[in-house]
């Protein structure tokens, strides 16, 4: 089983000496299901830009899927978020006036593949998520929680080594939130490496393993050991 992510030392640090990561070391398998949690300001949006390939660390060794960040362009790190990782969003982020369809075609748009070969895999996509009679609606004709499904399906019609959903249940009710939570346990149960960045310790909780942040630090972590670079402290 490879690393799909490989964090060593990594620091972060802003002008004014605001220092966002401390020396985190994070290690993430192949087919892992955990939850990064931690409260506003602990570093968890800083830590998810990171591994998203969407920011550069001050400090630290960054490796995502086997490439190593810091020998990547700008114009790499695009290519590699487009082969390698999903995204998923608390505001779906659909495009109006398109239908759901087309919304999860969408994210094979730079994939090469004929418009027909990206419709017909994000027909596959939303079959995956239990949305096939809905897809030709458009989001304004979509619920909460079935909107979040068409964004996770889009996030994973490209077969990503990667999912990271953000908050994927904020702006949801309980019980579509839970069915969110459920999809992403389904995905993982089938071979997806899913994180979910989150302030809430009850979803963090309902996964194998969390992660916690505290002022830009790990203070937990109850992965496996091959999943630990270094032994966590444990919290109280």
């Amino acid at each position: 089983m490879s690393a799909v992510v490989e964090l060593t030392g990594v620091t972060k640090e802003y002008p004014g000496d605001v220092v966002a990561l401390r020396s985190v070391d994070l290690h993430v398998q192949e087919g892992e299901l955990l939850g990064i949690v931690g409260p506003s300001g602990s570093g968890k949006s800083t830590l998810l830009n990171i591994i998203g390939t969407l920011d550069r660390p001050t400090a630290g060794a960054v490796r995502i899927a086997g490439h190593d960040l810091s020998t990547l362009s700008d114009r790499g790190l695009s290519a590699l978020r487009a082969q390698h990782l999903g995204f998923v969003f608390q505001a779906f982020h659909l495009v109006p006036g398109v239908s759901a369809q087309d919304n999860v075609a969408e994210g094979l748009l730079y994939s090469g593949l004929s418009r027909t070969v990206r419709r017909r895999r994000a027909a596959i996509a939303l079959e995956r998520v239990g949305l096939a009679d809905r897809m030709r609606h458009y989001p304004h004709q979509l619920s909460g929680g079935q909107k979040q499904r068409v964004a996770i399906a889009r996030a994973v019609v490209g077969r990503p080594d990667l999912l990271l959903a953000d908050e994927p249940t904020g702006s949801l009710d309980t019980a579509s939130g839970a069915a969110v939570m459920t999809l992403l346990r389904d995905l993982s149960r089938d071979g997806a490496t899913v994180a979910v960045i989150t302030h809430d310790l009850e979803i963090a909780r309902q996964l194998p393993r969390q992660v916690r942040l505290v002022d830009g630090q790990v203070v937990t972590d109850t992965g496996p050991p091959l999943s630990r670079p270094h032994a966590a402290v444990e919290l109280a």
